[in-house]
């Protein structure tokens, strides 16, 4: 009962929001599997996706029904296909070919993720993406965030060094 509860409030928050998402210039995505979300909930998801395909301002993804480990696997599995097919030399995977038979293909990889209730995990999020991803965690739970703690994490996020990857610059230290 729960289940069909949100899923419900889903497809009307999906209606209800669809206007704005368009008057607003928002491209909106859906990543995850789609079985199991019901007929009304796939229907408005698409309906909302085709609406704003070719919108250049914001996007906005929705992660339903996702997992990463899935996502990673479903990629992997994308890719041996067209490599049984003869469409895809094996030697041609690399992190690019990876890259783009993820959910996220073509979506910039996420700069910071804001880990909310003091949670000192990613929990199965976007694990392909957040490698270079800055973190930041708050021990503030999800229905008390708010805008000044938002603001906080870009103040924290804006003062660090990005280094994906490499080593510290000799000024900054270790």
């Amino acid at each position: 009962d729960e289940l069909d509860f949100l899923l419900s409030l889903l497809s009307q928050y999906l209606v209800s929001e669809r206007e704005m998402l368009a008057r607003e210039n928002i491209r909106f995505q859906v990543i995850g599997r789609r079985e199991g979300l019901g007929e009304q909930v796939v229907r408005e998801v698409g309906a909302n996706e085709e609406l704003t395909r070719d919108n250049t301002g914001m996007g906005l993804c929705l992660a339903i029904n996702y997992g990463a480990r899935r996502e990673i696997l479903d990629a992997c599995r994308r890719l041996a296909e067209q490599v049984a097919s003869g469409g895809l030399p094996i030697e041609a995977i690399d992190e690019s070919a990876m890259a783009s038979a993820l959910d996220t293909s073509g979506m910039p990889d996420p700069d910071l993720l804001i880990r909310t209730a003091g949670e000192m995990r990613v929990s199965n999020f976007l694990l392909w993406q957040i490698s270079y991803s800055e973190i930041w965690v708050t021990p503030r739970r999800w229905p008390d965030f708010d805008i000044p703690t938002l603001h906080q994490a870009f103040r924290d996020y804006a003062g660090r060094e990005r280094r994906f990857g490499g080593l510290a610059s000799p000024e900054t230290g270790p």
